[in-house]
């Protein structure tokens, strides 16, 4: 899946829409510190009220946020899996019966809360639905429209959300003219952030992937690696954060830890170039050879094999691969941090030419080339020949 598959699907995420109908709800309660299942309910999602599945279709479109490879994650599934979430969750995707969708979820439910208690009440949330997505639209003269022809996609959706205590609240009573001490006991589930979540399975323009399941982490660069590996076994993954320090030690390994900022700029326009020429197929890598290239395009004289003992060294393996899209901060936002003890400066990565670290009087400096006046607190700052 890309970042358009989600947000197609996200967008969709809202009540009485006749492109994605939810059939199932099954709402599962677990204690805190247990690994027991406390309650469990199902029920048709359209029996819910309204405003309760706006609650629910806002917290499934959290769990659909972020971005790939520092909050989604696709996983693969692992072959030969002990008790395979791959078939858990595809056999309950085919279940005609509600109590064997049920039976499937509570078995996903076992594996998530085996050996591992949560810290708070938490509610595992699985929704049952289908997506439907229409083919290219047609021109204005044909007969059919572009709903005549659609994508169905059944699929399901799992969101994970802690349990907040409630407000302990003091009321005026107007009727009896006296204040009274309110204290709730039925605990708040907090949909506004969930914990963690998946779908199964992925939807990758139009057609749906059983071999993958796409994973929601709570926080960007933190997934729940147990998560992955033991209750949807999914394959290893590496983060958007690790694929880009992995990329910075090569770089130090291979030109020393001082680079100019020209130089930089270089390297990240030439990635970026990479990652917008490749952007409707499949997500471009970078192995040491791809490096190699970027770093001589760049201006940099370096070698092949010492490029490919880089690689080696940092991550045990030459022919590791490095997405793109990871290396590259922002491009045209102010994603790159400049930070000195005097002041911290933000700058996107294209203007990264314009910058310079010079001696001035026998002390280091920072020049940064502009092109109009700056402006301290709404004044313009006064020109200065440089070295007066």
């Amino acid at each position: 899946m890309d970042k358009k598959d989600i947000a197609g699907i996200r967008r969709q995420l809202k009540v009485d829409n006749d492109l994605l109908k939810i059939t199932d709800i099954f709402n599962v309660y677990i204690m805190k510190e247990t690994t027991d299942i406390y309650h469990h309910q199902s029920q048709p999602f359209e029996m819910l009220d309204t405003d309760q599945q706006e609650l629910f279709m806002n917290n499934f479109k959290k769990v659909l946020s972020g971005q790939l490879d520092e909050k989604l994650f696709e996983l693969k599934f692992q072959r030969d899996a002990e008790n395979s979430s791959q078939f858990i969750l595809h056999k309950g995707l085919l279940s005609s019966e509600v109590e064997d969708w049920k039976e499937q979820m509570l078995q996903m439910t076992e594996k998530m809360i085996k050996d591992h208690p949560y810290e708070k009440d938490v509610v595992i949330t699985f929704i049952r639905a289908e997506y439907l997505k229409p083919m290219k639209s047609r021109n204005d003269e044909a007969e059919e429209s572009e709903r005549d022809a659609v994508y169905s996609n059944p699929f399901i959706l799992c969101s994970i959300n802690k349990t907040e205590e409630p407000k302990k609240e003091i009321q005026f009573d107007y009727v009896e003219k006296e204040f009274k001490y309110k204290i709730e006991v039925d605990p708040i589930i907090d949909l506004k952030n969930p914990m963690s979540g998946f779908l199964f399975p992925t939807i990758t323009d139009g057609a749906s992937d059983v071999n993958h399941v796409l994973y929601a982490a709570g926080k960007a660069n933190e997934p729940d690696y147990r998560f992955i590996e033991e209750v949807l076994n999914g394959e290893e993954i590496m983060t958007a954060k690790e694929d880009k320090a992995v990329f910075e030690e090569v770089i130090k390994d291979v030109v020393g830890d001082q680079l100019n900022p020209s130089t930089l700029a270089n390297v990240y326009g030439e990635i970026n170039r990479v990652v917008e020429e490749n952007e409707e197929e499949e997500a471009p890598k970078l192995d040491y050879k791809d490096v190699e290239r970027v770093l001589t395009q760049s201006g940099e004289k370096v070698e092949s094999e010492k490029i490919k003992t880089a690689f080696q060294r940092v991550t045990d393996d030459e022919g590791y691969e490095l997405k793109a899209s990871s290396i590259v901060p922002k491009y045209k936002s102010k994603s790159i941090k400049i930070n000195t003890k005097i002041a911290n400066i933000s700058i996107s990565p294209q203007d990264l030419e314009y910058v310079r670290q010079v001696n001035y009087k026998g002390k280091r400096c920072i020049m940064i080339e502009i092109e109009e006046d700056a402006e301290i607190d709404g004044f313009k700052m006064l020109p200065e020949a440089f070295g007066e």
